[in-house]
């Protein structure tokens, strides 16, 4: 009796919480995701990112986790790239497409930052996320191959160059990148 009685009360605890605080918070963060979607697509980038922060700073679900990746992509074009940085580092990169998109914005706010061996472990973060994606791996294994060059760590970047003319020969006519190039230079460092 008292085991049934305390997997009633288990599965009462649990109800409640999903219908009484989980689902009102997260309607609550899509109204408020809503607002500042509505106003970021009118031109009010100011206060849509107040909105997106809010949004973000307040929730932790996976809306607050979208809000939290369009507070970054504001401050990034902001030039406030260390608030951007700090927004990317909380935001759970999955997918195929936006996770390696994140970490890639990541690397560049690092970058921007001087802090070149975080921006190359965030570079390889969305070259592992992004797989073989054709259109995505070849830029991100380029930008990782820049850093490299940026630390004048010149065969590591030939090895990355090679990558990408190896495994990814239609990337230069795509992006007219002149991938030959640069590995001829980073052989000749």
């Amino acid at each position: 009796v008292w085991a049934v009685v305390a997997i009633v009360a288990i599965a009462a605890i649990i109800l409640g919480y999903i219908y009484l605080i989980q689902n009102p918070n997260l309607e609550k963060a899509k109204e408020e995701i809503a607002k500042a979607d509505v106003d970021y697509s009118l031109g009010q980038d100011s206060i849509a990112l107040a909105e997106y922060m809010a949004v973000a700073d307040n929730y932790s679900n996976d809306v607050a986790n979208r809000a939290g990746l369009n507070a970054a992509i504001i401050l990034f074009q902001q030039g406030k790239f260390e608030e951007a940085a700090n927004y990317l580092n909380k935001f759970d990169a999955e997918g195929t497409l936006v996770g390696p998109a994140s970490q890639a914005l990541l690397g560049d706010c690092y970058v921007n930052m001087q802090k070149l061996d975080e921006a190359a472990n965030a570079f390889s973060k969305a070259i592992k996320l992004s797989g073989d994606n054709e259109l995505y791996t070849p830029l991100f294994i380029l930008k990782k191959a820049t850093v490299l060059r940026e630390q004048q760590k010149y065969a590591e970047e030939a090895k990355l160059l090679q990558e990408i003319m190896d495994k990814y020969p239609n990337f230069t006519m795509s992006y007219q990148v002149d991938v030959e190039k640069y590995l001829e230079r980073a052989k000749a460092q």
